[in-house]
């Protein structure tokens, strides 16, 4: 299995718009972060979790080819804005595209994206997808895998995370309790957000990530939805722990 990082920053990217900041003025290519996204692939499977607002700019730079169904963690714009965009996966794959998120997110996505899941008069080369619900306390398939749901807090929102086979990716956590912790021993790779070093109120910290891992025990960890007030890439990198990694734009890990 491969995962590839689409994105790896926060909802305004970076650089952000406009800003001064020394890290939106990088030339550092590790430090141009676009909104947070994994691709997930394997011989018979190709899955993506979330599809924010850069959606179609990462699926040309990545080269997907094709898309098994899309994952989402939560409802928030960085992570569904671009749901428009798999439409030429539609046109080349001649199938529906299935949508695996919590009741919740399907229903945000069905006011936001009305026109997409309209089922008399659609607009010609409207996308066209399935609904796949996720339950917090059942697994699912995709593919040939099965996929397990981790509950967590981003906030006062419960979101999700998954593990699939011995990988984890979860992103926009502040909380998570220990019966959902549970689920993520025995990891060979855990993806976690880290947002900066000064707190949050719906986002894990830096020493907040790390005190996470160190729970868990992942055997690599990398840490991803990034500001660019947490500092330079190079520099940021080099005062991790062993084994906990920032994760960057175009990473690929193979499992």
């Amino acid at each position: 299995m491969k995962v590839y990082f689409l994105g790896t920053g926060t909802s305004q990217g970076i650089p952000v718009i406009g800003s001064t900041h020394p890290v939106c003025l990088s030339k550092d290519p590790k430090d141009k972060r676009l909104r947070v996204s994994v691709w997930i692939h394997w011989d018979n499977g190709s899955f993506v979790i979330d599809c924010g607002p850069d959606f179609r700019q990462q699926m040309l730079t990545s080269g997907c080819p094709r898309i098994d169904g899309i994952l989402f963690t939560h409802e928030h714009a960085d992570h569904t804005a671009g749901l428009d965009d798999i439409r030429p996966f539609n046109f080349f794959q001649q199938q529906k595209i299935p949508l695996f998120a919590h009741r919740r997110v399907i229903e945000n996505l069905q006011k936001r994206f009305d026109y997409i899941f309209e089922e008399e008069n659609r607009y010609p080369g409207a996308p066209s997808v399935s609904v796949i619900e996720i339950k917090n306390d059942e697994r699912f398939a995709i593919g040939d895998k099965t996929c397990i749901p981790i509950e967590a807090w981003h906030g006062k929102l419960p979101i999700l995370g998954f593990r699939i086979d011995d990988f984890a990716y979860l992103t926009d956590v502040k909380t998570i309790f220990e019966e959902e912790a549970d689920k993520l021993k025995g990891l060979k790779v855990l993806v976690i957000n880290a947002l900066r070093e000064e707190p949050h109120e719906s986002h894990f910290t830096l020493q907040e990530a790390i005190d996470f891992i160190h729970l868990v025990k992942p055997e690599r960890t990398y840490l991803t939805h990034i500001s660019h007030i947490l500092g330079f890439h190079e520099e940021v990198e080099k005062k991790l722990p062993p084994n906990v990694f920032l994760a960057y734009d175009n990473l690929e890990l193979t499992l």
